[in-house]
């Protein structure tokens, strides 16, 4: 059995060698929470022995957050970065990859003011657009890897002592990851190859809509036009195949933003702005969530939701399977990473690009139904009580999961 320390370093390998596959001589951006630093040196380390040029490392804390979400005039939350994210987006069109590690306390900004954090979340989302952008449109190599965040330990495992909290975190990070498994490079070649399988079958059908049915869902998704599924290893447009999430279970597409309707209801929390907002439901109506809710920290989502005309909309439905590794966890892990990896699920906001076909931009990407917005906001909807067909212009119906399992 390899030791705590070996799997830590499989799973930097696995970030930078499967996640990034990183080129030689490619320069890497990185983004972290601060407590995560001495993995980030792991993955510094691991990157240029893999032919790094150069890795610059961006930290948020915590900390420094609730100072100024508590104490600056409400007219300077309206601030943020701007030049930063055009640098960044500038980097990643010009062949950066981008490695963000992911991991944070889901209740870090707990207690805030709801309105403050919601116009400083605006305001962010605003200037991260150039960044946003240039990732949304597959410009470059990316991927997220997961780190065990003290805070995010401490919510997964809430009767345990922090120390064991975290470590229980990090083997169950490793399981979802693949990282145990004998060969985790092969394991996860089988696993792209799995759900290569399963985006053919969906593009070979071009099915005009999916219809969800569960619990408090009844919910009809229409597809984009000349829409494409996409899952696991994918070409980004600088030409390098990566897996932008470890984990990841789902294959996704681009729905049409007019054409969503019916009533859904989320089976899984969402850590949004620090903060969780659980049992969120919403209404569609000619593609707009006409009343959205929530049981807690509902104003929270709300708030995200006023960003733009877009945020209303969706820009991203996926498939996930019930049985996956991430779900036989039975954990409910607070952070969307994972959860959205163990459940079905859609986003408000954004589209991206390569859920199309030629990869449109800007009013073609609107013109073939696909939405745009300063937002990206993955919710969960699926479960073992969730059913998915895929429906045909004529209303023929194809069962896809039958009790959040596929079939196909």
């Amino acid at each position: 059995m390899r030791t705590f320390e070996e799997n830590l370093e499989r799973l930097a390998e696995l970030g930078i060698l499967v996640g990034l596959n990183l080129q030689p001589h490619q320069e890497i951006i990185a983004t972290a929470p601060l407590e995560a630093v001495d993995f980030v040196r792991l993955l510094a380390k691991k990157a240029y022995e893999a032919g790094a040029s150069l890795f610059t490392v961006l930290y948020s804390d915590n900390v420094l957050a609730r100072e100024r979400l508590s104490r600056v005039a409400p007219e300077d939350l309206d601030r943020a970065p701007g030049w930063l994210y055009e640098g960044m987006g500038r980097a990643f069109r010009e062949g950066a990859a981008r490695l963000a590690v992911s991991g944070n306390d889901p209740k870090a900004l707990s207690g805030l003011d709801p309105e403050r954090i919601g116009r400083a979340q605006r305001a962010q989302a605003q200037a991260y657009e150039p960044a946003l952008k240039a990732i949304t449109e597959f410009a470059t190599n990316w991927t997220i890897v997961p780190f065990a965040h003290p805070g995010w330990a401490g919510m997964v495992f809430p009767n345990l002592p922090e120390k064991e909290a975290v470590e229980r975190l990090w083997w169950a990070i490793f399981q979802a990851t693949r990282v145990l498994e004998e060969d985790p490079v092969a394991a996860w070649q089988a696993h792209n190859r799995r759900l290569h399988e399963k985006v053919a079958y969906l593009n070979a059908r071009r099915f005009h809509a999916l219809h969800f049915q569960g619990p408090g869902t009844d919910l009809t998704v229409g597809l984009a036009e000349g829409h494409l599924w996409q899952g696991g290893a994918t070409q980004a447009q600088n030409g390098v195949v990566c897996n932008p999430n470890l984990p990841t279970e789902e294959v996704f597409t681009a729905p049409h933003r007019e054409r969503v309707e019916g009533v859904v209801r989320a089976s899984r929390p969402l850590a949004l702005g620090g903060e969780l907002v659980e049992g969120i439901w919403a209404r569609f109506q000619n593609g707009v969530a006409v009343e959205v809710g929530a049981e807690t920290n509902a104003e929270l989502l709300l708030k995200a939701l006023e960003t733009d005309e877009g945020a209303r909309r969706l820009g991203e439905v996926a498939l996930v399977p019930a049985d996956n590794p991430i779900a036989k966890t039975g954990l409910i892990f607070f952070d969307t990473l994972f959860d959205e990896n163990a459940a079905s699920h859609l986003a408000f906001g954004q589209a991206y690009a390569e859920n199309l076909e030629g990869h449109p931009t800007g009013e073609e990407l609107l013109r073939r139904g696909a939405n745009r917005s300063l937002i990206h906001i993955d919710w969960m909807i699926g479960s073992e009580e969730v059913d998915v067909d895929g429906l045909y212009e004529d209303g023929t119906r194809v069962p896809l999961m039958r009790k959040g399992v596929w079939v196909v």
